[in-house]
């Protein structure tokens, strides 16, 4: 398998069927967390690599696959490119987790079942965090037709486009399958090589990584000389990577002296990049990553790297305790019954804020109309100009309710 040189995000409700589609593609079952497996959806963000794959003597779309021999004529597929899956949660309470994602998706993968009414709360709200964030590159998969009669899926198809209309999606083709059943697959493959192209790679400049995942590989009782350093996981934005690399990750590692908290930068070195299963010795971006370094295993486990910058050291961008957005705010908030209107942001107003990677909570030192003012509960690494997904407590819930812009 070749690096991957595309994230694709797969998001949409709850239970529609985001996790198999993915196995379907890739083989891969994302759900691997204890409780994910329990309570069967996805809590963190799952990853997986496939190639797309193009049979030499079958028409289109029955050529497209992601075997390595064709299902039809037993001919030898031909690799076209690969990719990587970013497998979001649905669950209402995990948004933060979902817009976490999205910082790192180039294309996103809709997912509706065709059982359900459309559109469901978490769906709305997906797909409003595609528009906000600009993500541009879309494919509506109308999932579980195998589960109700043709009439209803025509009819489900009328409430797609209906809910679609004027946003992001508006155009973006819906493609009926069955992920359980397999039915379609090569019609939606063909739909993601035409909507989602291959991002062009910025090689020139310094290398870049946001972290979403990190680990702690060792298992419990493992000998002391035989430890592993701790693996970061992401997509590189720009540059290159290469084994021996020196690293630098920022904000870094939080440092509490004579009751004043501060930030340091961590600094490592590469000792191994894995692309999906496979070792490679350069990292470019476009795909998804993981970079066996010397860090003590107990900084990485647990995610608890998880929204940091690394890169080349000295070319990272500044780390912010606090920030001015502008801001755009949307009309409503989505994702509940009752829609209600979104106010003004007011000062001393918490607000969880996601740039690239990270999460935070910033509360408001000051707002204007278009403007506010946020000082950080955690500190993010962000280049001026970065956008900001930023959603309010309405009842026991954060809601997406508009972006902003870094300024300063």
């Amino acid at each position: 398998m070749s690096q991957p040189c595309v994230n694709i995000g797969m998001v949409g409700h709850v239970d529609h069927g985001k996790t198999t589609l993915v196995s379907a593609l890739s083989g891969v079952w994302t759900d691997t967390h204890s409780e994910e497996l329990k309570r069967g959806i996805s809590i963190r963000l799952g990853y997986a690599d496939t190639t797309f794959r193009k049979c030499p003597t079958c028409p289109e779309p029955q050529c497209y696959t992601v075997a390595k021999k064709c299902e039809h004529c037993g001919e030898k597929t031909e690799d076209m490119r690969t990719v990587s899956f970013v497998d979001s949660p649905g669950h209402e309470t995990l948004m933060a987790t979902m817009l976490s994602g999205a910082a790192i998706m180039d294309g996103a993968i809709l997912v509706i079942a065709a059982n359900e009414e459309c559109p469901q709360p978490q769906t709305k709200e997906h797909l409003m965090a595609l528009n906000i964030i600009g993500i541009e590159n879309i494919v509506i998969v109308q999932n579980k037709i195998d589960l109700v009669p043709k009439e209803k899926v025509i009819e489900h198809y009328h409430q797609i486009k209906e809910f679609v209309k004027g946003t992001v999606a508006e155009n973006a083709p819906v493609v009926p399958i069955s992920a359980q059943q397999n039915i379609n697959i090569d019609v939606l493959i063909d739909a993601m090589n035409e909507v989602i192209p291959t991002p062009v790679q910025k090689l020139d400049k310094p290398a870049h990584m946001l972290i979403a995942r990190s680990f702690d590989i060792n298992k419990p009782g493992k000998a002391i000389d035989k430890i592993a350093g701790g693996v970061i996981g992401g997509t590189l934005t720009a540059g290159s990577l290469h084994p021996g690399d020196e690293l630098e990750i920022r904000p870094g590692r939080k440092v509490e002296s004579e009751n004043v908290i501060h930030w340091e930068p961590i600094f490592t070195t590469i000792n191994m990049i894995a692309a999906g299963s496979d070792k490679v010795e350069e990292a470019t971006p476009g795909g998804l990553l993981a970079l066996g370094t010397g860090l003590d295993p107990s900084i990485t486990k647990s995610d608890s790297l998880t929204g940091q910058v690394a890169g080349a050291p000295g070319t990272l961008p500044p780390t912010h305790d606090s920030f001015t957005m502008d801001l755009k705010l949307l009309e409503r908030v989505v994702g509940v019954s009752d829609e209600e209107s979104i106010g003004n942001i007011k000062s001393s107003e918490p607000l969880m804020l996601n740039v690239g990677t990270a999460t935070t909570v910033g509360i408001v030192t000051s707002a204007r109309e278009n403007v506010a003012e946020t000082k950080l509960k955690r500190p993010v690494c962000a280049e001026i100009g970065s956008m900001v997904a930023i959603s309010r407590r309405v009842g026991s819930r954060w809601r997406l309710i508009g972006v902003g812009v870094i300024k300063a």
